[in-house]
């Protein structure tokens, strides 16, 4: 069985080497960088599984090196590591793309139940994605989750990010529907939190404005209860 591969940039290096020495006594293959300089060298070179950032390092931090990463590859799972629990810095990283967030000191067994829960959930969407129901029309728009493909009449075409075609395919399944917040949060996010209800929130704002180019279509919010694609006549 291939060892999963993970990136870890911790500008602490005993951290860093404790980090890399626990995970890999638990079968995964490590990489270690000592700031975000490094790190996206490395990343350059290789082919990453899950990337473990440190938010605040020395010439690069966190947040820039995850943007980085996103520009070549949207869908590597994210995880930061933050001295602080500043809801503003949590919240910025799950705009950029953040799956997880640890506030140091934290036990080192709640990193590893979280890389198993992101790493086991990125194989079950790619699975799912192959074998469900993938072909969409919403108003005048063609939908290719398969593709992460948004195709409007015009022709205009928008590629999605893993997460907001997991979204928009929940809202195209339940069209005209109500789609449950506490259903899109535990399949897609895994979780049902503060934060991760502020970060779907941010998706689903990504998505109406893809949409806006069909004013019959909404995606409407229903107070406490989650939201509904709908395409009016």
């Amino acid at each position: 069985m291939n060892r999963k591969k993970i990136l870890i940039v911790e500008d602490d290096p005993n951290f860093g080497s404790i980090l890399r020495d626990y995970l890999s006594l638990n079968d995964y293959q490590i990489t270690l960088a000592k700031n975000g300089i490094e790190g996206f060298e490395k990343f350059k070179k290789e082919d990453f599984d899950l990337c473990i950032l440190d938010v605040m390092m020395p010439y690069k931090d966190g947040f820039t090196l995850a943007k980085e990463i996103r520009e070549k590859n949207e869908a590597v799972p994210l995880i930061f590591l933050t001295a602080k629990s500043l809801k503003e810095d949590v919240l910025k990283g799950f705009k950029i793309g953040a799956d997880d967030y640890l506030t140091k000191p934290f036990d080192s067994e709640v990193l590893l139940a979280k890389v198993k829960a992101i790493l086991n959930r990125a194989a079950a969407s790619t699975k799912d994605v192959d074998s469900e129901e993938y072909q969409f029309t919403i108003g005048t728009f063609a939908f290719n989750s398969k593709l992460r493909f948004l195709t409007h009449q015009d022709k205009e075409q928008v590629k999605l990010s893993p997460k907001e075609n997991q979204l928009l395919r929940l809202l195209a399944l339940h069209i005209n529907d109500l789609m449950p917040r506490e259903l899109a949060l535990n399949k897609i996010w895994r979780d049902d939190n503060y934060f991760t209800s502020r970060s779907m929130d941010v998706y689903i704002a990504k998505l109406r404005k893809y949409l806006s180019k069909d004013p019959k279509v909404k995606i409407l919010n229903i107070h406490g209860e989650g939201f509904r694609l709908v395409v009016s006549d």
